[in-house]
């Protein structure tokens, strides 16, 4: 006897600023399963604080070996996710992260409700997501910051700017 599919969908329409970004942690070296397992904690902790526009954070697994952490957040809208992204503690871990990678590769992925995606891959040493199909390119100049690389109209300043990250 065949049963036949529960089939649902969402309404979404509360929701027309969403944004939904993917997050990954790649370890490169034995070193990056301390940095790692040393961020768990802290996301933890920022999770739990609720920042205003975070509506759920859920994280899981891509694979064991190598190790590859990844997390999905929804947002209610651009500017909260911009917002959090420019206030501590998240502005130090990634200026601490663009200084010392620690071992590991660290990659994110936004879609937005709005229209627009955009993505970053540091020290990424095997393509996933939209690297797999679609040219690989530096994150300079135009390409630097996650507003810009959207192409929306949310032309936050990046949270580390390029001269302060490739400064002499």
């Amino acid at each position: 006897m065949s049963i036949k599919v529960n089939r649902q969908t969402v309404d979404l329409s509360q929701y027309p600023n969403l944004v939904v970004i993917y997050l990954g942690m790649r370890v490169n070296r034995l070193t990056g399963l301390k940095t790692l397992f040393g961020f768990g904690p802290k996301i933890a902790n920022s999770v739990t604080a609720a920042p205003d526009g975070l509506l759920l954070h859920e994280n899981f697994l891509f694979s064991l070996f190598p190790v590859h952490a990844g997390m999905r957040q929804y947002w209610r809208d651009p500017e909260s996710l911009l917002a959090w992204t420019r206030s501590q503690p998240h502005r130090e871990w990634w200026k601490n992260f663009l200084r010392d990678s620690g071992g590991t590769g660290f990659w994110h992925e936004t879609y937005l409700m709005q229209g627009g995606m955009e993505a970053i891959y540091d020290d990424v040493p095997k393509p996933v997501g939209f690297m797999r199909f679609a040219p690989v390119t530096p994150a300079r100049g135009a390409m630097f910051g996650a507003a810009h690389r959207a192409g929306t109209p949310h032309q936050a300043e990046p949270v580390v700017s390029e001269e302060e990250l490739y400064r002499p």
